[in-house]
């Protein structure tokens, strides 16, 4: 069927160049957008405008009547309607107009008039041809619906459904608003090696490929923070970045192997003042792309008016995890307990790693209202400054939102000793089979010794925050091409 549709539209292509008319030009010049005209003539009853508009847009839809026929049209910024008549167009341009089909791109010049039932109209004085379009749209035009389909063909996905369109719009103005706000608060926007020699800044398995001119193996970066780090030493004091970064693990709905995270660090600052100024930035997030700082996700009510709560990590496992504080108190009974409720295990992974499974799977789905928790383990924070307190837990945080984790930050270790020792407890636990433990970085201890501020550091994920501010249920709904399995 849809090849016969495809044919057909090819024979049209055959007609209309036939009849003289230009295949793919490239020099029509739009005056206006779409959003533009709505803005201004929206609401006006009476059009008495006697301007031309010269407008460009992909044809949705098409009404025949006879020598007359109404069409909706989108450029990227809205949808409008055009009146084409016989009488208005001429005889021989109104049956190249009649050659046209949904999908096709054209420019049109006119006037603006409102129709007998209301409706914003633009009377075509003149048209041409852009681009043929020789694949019908999916579903009749209304829209599509396989989500696979949705994924896989995005510009499709674009062009018929509205709010695919929108969410993507807010993604580009949550990013820039963040710029901004980094930006207004004296931090200076970097950049850092995508591919690196040692993969650091988290605990991930790095995608390998390799360097035919210098010889060596590279990895794509897990995360920025290491780089990031060595430009505090260097003397920048407030440095960010939004990078894409690559995990080689598995999809679901919060995962995509490759994502876009905020990376930012601050000297002479503690993880305290992070989460200040976490709160700030998000609820004005909310407050500038929403219009509130209450918002809905998934049907849940959530407020993102500061303060947020801040929970004890171990406190968590026990009040909300309902884990009793006789097995908190027994590693040999956290390995079991953990083994019971079918977590597995990395080899060699310490009684810290299984805590932090033990949360992910009973506290962390729970935490619909943003939430800090703090006191991670060491074994969890290999990068993260010890609690003066209390040496086996670290001075970190991490936010969740709507049963997500949304942001991790820490006051950053500069002891490099200290450092010395967290890496090789790393490699002991790779060369037992933990595939995600830290490598050892000579050259990051090497830029310690010569002097690291005091400092603060955090990650948020961008897509993640976007699923939270437009309410979508997958992280693939909010990457214009997520991941995904070849088609057989």
């Amino acid at each position: 069927m849809e090849d016969s549709l495809i044919q057909q539209r090819r024979d049209k292509f055959k007609k209309l160049l036939e009849r003289g008319v230009k295949p793919y030009p490239n020099d029509f010049k739009p005056t206006h957008r779409i959003q533009e005209i709505l803005f201004q003539y929206g609401d006006k009853e009476q059009i008495t405008v006697s301007e031309n508009f010269c407008l460009a847009g992909r044809i949705m839809a098409i009404r025949h009547f006879g020598k007359a026929a109404f069409i909706h049209f989108q450029d990227d910024t809205g949808r409008l309607q055009a009146y084409f008549k016989q009488d208005q167009l001429g005889k021989e341009q109104y049956g190249i107009f009649k050659l046209l089909d949904i999908g096709d791109i054209i420019g049109i010049e006119g006037k603006l008039f409102r129709t007998k039932t209301g409706e914003l109209t633009i009377l075509v004085e003149r048209f041409e041809l852009l681009v043929k379009s020789f694949r019908p749209l999916p579903e009749k035009y209304h829209g599509l619906k396989d989500i696979e389909l949705r994924y896989r063909q995005r510009y499709l996905d674009l062009i018929v459904n509205q709010e695919v369109r929108e969410r993507f719009i807010k993604r580009s103005k949550i990013i820039q608003f963040i710029r901004h706000f980094l930006v207004k608060n004296n931090f200076l926007e970097v950049e850092t090696p995508v591919m690196q020699i040692i993969p650091g800044g988290a605990l991930a398995k790095p995608f390998k490929t390799f360097h035919q001119a210098l010889g060596v193996p590279l990895y794509l970066r897990i995360a920025p923070e290491l780089y990031l780090k060595r430009l505090l030493v260097g003397g920048f004091n407030r440095v960010f970045e939004i990078s894409r970064n690559f995990r080689n693990e598995g999809i679901d709905v919060d995962h995509n192997p490759e994502f876009t995270m905020l990376e930012f660090y601050q000297a002479y600052a503690t993880y305290e003042d992070l989460m200040a100024f976490t709160q700030e930035l998000i609820s004005q997030l909310a407050e500038e792309i929403l219009g509130s700082k209450k918002i809905v996700y998934q049907g849940k009510s959530i407020d993102l008016t500061p303060p947020w709560q801040c929970l004890d990590f171990l406190n968590s496992l026990k009040e909300t995890g309902l884990v009793s504080q006789q097995i908190l108190a027994d590693e040999e009974k956290v390995m079991a307990y953990a083994g019971d409720l079918g977590i597995k295990l990395r080899p060699g992974e310490g009684v810290g790693k299984v805590l932090t499974k033990l949360f992910e799977k009973l506290v962390e789905p729970k935490l619909i209202q943003p939430t800090f928790i703090i006191g991670y383990p060491i074994e969890a924070s290999p990068l993260a400054r010890r609690n003066e307190q209390n040496p086996e837990i670290t001075d970190r945080f991490e936010l969740f939102i709507a049963g997500k984790e949304i942001a991790n930050g820490f006051s950053e270790l500069n002891d490099p000793d200290d450092q010395r020792e967290r890496f090789l407890e790393q490699m002991a636990k790779r060369a037992a089979g933990d595939e995600e433990a830290h490598q050892i970085d000579e050259d990051y201890i090497t830029a310690l010794e010569y002097g690291m501020p005091p400092a603060a550091g955090e990650g948020i994920g961008i897509d993640r925050l976007t699923m939270i501010l437009t309410n979508a249920s997958s992280i693939r709904d909010v990457i214009l091409f997520p991941h995904l399995r070849p088609e057989s």
